[in-house]
C-alpha cells in the first residue's frame, strides 16, 4: 500500500470530540486509526477502529503497530482520551486516582513514546494533546483536583516535548477546551455550564475540531497550550 497519504492516530474515537476528529481528518484525505475502549470497526477500509484500554502499554503497542503494517507510516497523533470527574477533593476513591492516572498520563506517555520514536524515522510529525483550561483557572464550584493534576502535568510535558524535539521536525501543541457540548454533559447541566464561561454559553465540538486543524497546519507553532475556553482562562 502506498504510504503517501497521510496518517493520524486519535484516542478517545468512538464518541465526542474524537468521533468528530476522526471524520476532520477524514475530510482531508488522512487515513485514520481510531482507538477507544468500546469503538468498533466501521465500512471505511481507510479508518481502522481497535478498541483497548490506552492506559494499557499493550494497546499502545498495538495501535502503533497496527499504523506502521497498514499504513506504513504515522504523521499525528491526537490524544484527546480523558477522564473527568468532579468530586469534592476529599471524596475520591484510588479507583478514582488510578483510573485518572492511567488514562490521563499513562495513557498519553505510553502512546506518545511509541509514535515519537516512529517519527523520528521520518523526521517529521505532529502531537495535539487535548486538556482542559480548569487546568489554568479552577473555578468555585467545580472541584477538578484530579483533573488538573493529570491535565496540567499534560500542559507542562506538551512545552517540554516541544523543546527536545524542536529540532527533528516533530512538532506538540495543546488545545485546552472550556466546557463543551458533548454526550458526557446532560441537558439539565447545560444552563449552569454555560454560566461558566465569560462568553455565557459551552462550546461546541466544533470549535475543539478547528483548534485541532489549525494546529495541523501552523507549521510555526510549536509548544502551544490554545485556549477554546470561551474566555476562561482570561479570568471572570
Amino acid at each position: 500500500m502506498s504510504s503517501e497519504q497521510k496518517v493520524a492516530i486519535i484516542t478517545g474515537a468512538s464518541q465526542g470530540i474524537g468521533a468528530a476528529l476522526v471524520k476532520a481528518y477524514r475530510d482531508r484525505n488522512y487515513r485514520v486509526i481510531a482507538t477507544s475502549r468500546s469503538i468498533k470497526q466501521g465500512s471505511d477500509p481507510d479508518v481502522v477502529a481497535i478498541a483497548g484500554d490506552i492506559g494499557d502499554p499493550a494497546t499502545a503497542e498495538r495501535v502503533v503497530n497496527e499504523a506502521i503494517t497498514r499504513f506504513g507510516r504515522i504523521d499525528t497523533l491526537v490524544n484527546n482520551a480523558g477522564i473527568f470527574t468532579a468530586k469534592p477533593f476529599t471524596d475520591f476513591t484510588l479507583e478514582d486516582f488510578s483510573s485518572t492516572i492511567s488514562t490521563n498520563v499513562a495513557g498519553v506517555f505510553h502512546i506518545t513514546q511509541r509514535v515519537v520514536a516512529e517519527m523520528l524515522k521520518q523526521e517529521a510529525g505532529h502531537v495535539v494533546n487535548i486538556t482542559t483550561s480548569l487546568s489554568d483557572h479552577a473555578i468555585t464550584g467545580v472541584p477538578s483536583v484530579l483533573a488538573n493534576l493529570t491535565k496540567g502535568g499534560l500542559n507542562s510535558a506538551t512545552k517540554s516535548l516541544a523543546i527536545e524535539y524542536a529540532p527533528t521536525g516533530i512538532r506538540v501543541n495543546a488545545v485546552s477546551p472550556g466546557v463543551i457540548k458533548t454526550p458526557m454533559h446532560a441537558p439539565e447541566t447545560h444552563e449552569f455550564l454555560a454560566a461558566l464561561h465569560p462568553v455565557k454559553r459551552m462550546g461546541d465540538i466544533r470549535d475543539i475540531v478547528d483548534a485541532v486543524l489549525y494546529l495541523e497546519s501552523a507549521a510555526f507553532v510549536t509548544g502551544e497550550i490554545l485556549h477554546v475556553d470561551g474566555g476562561q482562562s482570561a479570568g471572570h
